[in-house]
This record gives structure tokens, C-alpha cells and sequence, in this order.
């Protein structure tokens, strides 16, 4: 009997208590929410690559193994690199840096790098190149597969300045890749720093600076110094020279500034 008006008695509570919610306004809630909601400006539509490293609709491809076109010898001139019959584009060593004949300032860029699978040399002197991002701010190009030299110079670094948070090398021979987000630094109209450079990279798909920022111009001797330049500049590739080492090889170059 006790269980029985127990019972009876909890029922009526639940009853009531759902009885008394009051059953939300719908129209409320969405005049609420489009409080929050913006519209514009639409995003413009781009068209993905087929793969992450296929280049998008949008970007201004530098290299696709047909010619040298968007290239130039650094200060002018044919570049001296070779393109061989399979579309690579071969450092020849020596012949100097090439550069973009278009400027870039803030950037997307993705480049594909190979070291030679014939070792020659070691340290810095094994399968080296960079990338000079505005023509001053390197990312180091360099066989690091089993190649011990200083962590701020071996690939995936901002040379000189960080050491990549892991080292995700390929063995020689293998390509590899970049995948970069470059900040260009700005400056005020009396030349002074405003505001620094920064950079995220990843190598191989893998994260190696995480939106760094960058100490000022790469130097092989001394700190790194930030000097007043154009807001746009050319992207250069180096050539290392005849340092006893074999030439490393791109391919597959494109761009998207930001």
C-alpha cells in the first residue's frame, strides 16, 4: 500500500514538473543567433589541387617541368640550371642563384626538393640549398638524413636563427617537400621595423616552425638584422657553389601570395 501512494505520488511530481517547463521559442532563439551570424564578404571560390601538393586554382605556378620562364640568373640573365628530359630543374654548380623574375611579399609556397642520391661531402656541404623567401630570409635545403652539422643550419631551419622542431628528412634521393606560410615584415615610411616577419613550414607534412618569427635578414657570420626594403621582392633559390658537393634538384613550384 506504502509503495503503491509512493508511487502514485512521484508521478504526479514528474507530471507537474514537465507540465511547468516552458517549451522553448524557436523563433527567439534564432533571432539570437543571427546576432552572431556574418555574411559578408563571401569567400572567393578556389579549386584544390588533386592532391595537397597539386597547385590551386589560384596560384601562380613557378615550375611545372615545361620551361625556366619565371626564373632568372640572380641581377639578370638566363639562369645557368639545367632542365633535363624529365621536367627536373638541376642545380648546376656555379652558375649561381636564380630568382623569380615577378616579387612577392606575404605568401603560400610550395616547392618540391631532392638531394642527390650520390652523397658527396658532408655537413654543410651535402646536398645544400636554400630558399630565400623576399630574397633574404632563408629556409635551409640540405640533405639532414644521417648528416650530423649544427641543428640551426640543417634542414627545415630558418637558417641561423631556429632549429626545426623535428627533423623529418627523406633519404637522398627521395623527394621532399615545403609547405610555407610566409608573413612579410612591414615597415614604417622612415625605414624602421613596424612589425617583423613570420613563418610556419612544414616539411614532408610535417610541422617543423610553427609561426616563428623571423630575426631579420639571414647572415652566415654575425646576428641577423632586419634593413628596410620594398614590400615586394624576389624569391631566390641558391646555388651553393663549388663547396664538394652534388647539385640538388626541384620540381613542382607554386605560389599563392596573400
Amino acid at each position: 500500500m506504502k509503495y503503491t501512494v509512493i508511487t502514485t505520488i512521484a508521478g504526479i511530481l514528474l507530471v507537474s514538473s514537465s507540465y511547468g517547463q516552458k517549451k522553448p521559442n524557436i523563433d527567439s532563439l534564432v533571432k539570437e543567433s543571427k546576432k552572431t551570424e556574418v555574411w559578408e564578404p563571401v569567400p572567393v571560390m578556389v579549386s584544390p589541387g588533386k592532391s595537397a601538393s597539386d597547385a590551386p586554382s589560384d596560384a601562380i605556378v613557378l615550375f611545372n617541368g615545361k620551361n625556366l620562364n619565371a626564373f632568372q640568373k640572380k641581377g639578370g640573365g638566363l639562369p645557368g640550371w639545367k632542365l633535363d628530359a624529365q621536367g627536373i630543374l638541376n642545380v648546376v654548380k656555379g652558375s649561381g642563384d636564380i630568382e623569380t623574375k615577378e616579387k612577392f611579399g606575404s605568401c603560400q609556397l610550395h616547392i618540391e626538393w631532392r638531394s642527390p642520391a650520390a652523397i658527396a661531402g658532408d655537413g654543410q656541404s651535402r646536398g645544400n640549398s636554400g630558399i630565400f623567401l623576399m630574397g633574404k630570409y632563408e629556409l635551409q635545403v640540405l640533405d639532414s638524413y644521417n648528416n650530423p652539422t649544427y641543428s640551426n643550419g640543417q634542414a627545415g631551419s630558418i637558417y641561423k636563427q631556429y632549429i626545426p622542431l623535428v627533423n623529418a628528412s627523406r633519404k637522398p634521393g627521395e623527394w621532399q617537400s615545403y609547405d610555407i606560410i610566409f608573413n612579410a615584415p612591414r615597415f614604417f615610411s622612415d625605414g624602421k621595423l613596424q612589425q617583423p616577419a613570420t613563418i610556419t613550414v612544414f616539411h614532408n607534412g610535417v610541422l617543423v616552425q610553427n609561426n616563428v618569427t623571423i630575426l631579420g635578414g639571414t647572415e652566415w657570420i654575425g646576428p641577423a638584422s632586419y634593413k628596410n626594403h620594398a614590400d615586394k621582392e624576389s624569391l631566390i633559390i641558391q646555388d651553393h657553389g663549388m663547396d664538394g658537393g652534388n647539385p640538388v634538384s626541384f620540381r613542382n613550384i607554386w605560389i599563392r601570395p596573400l
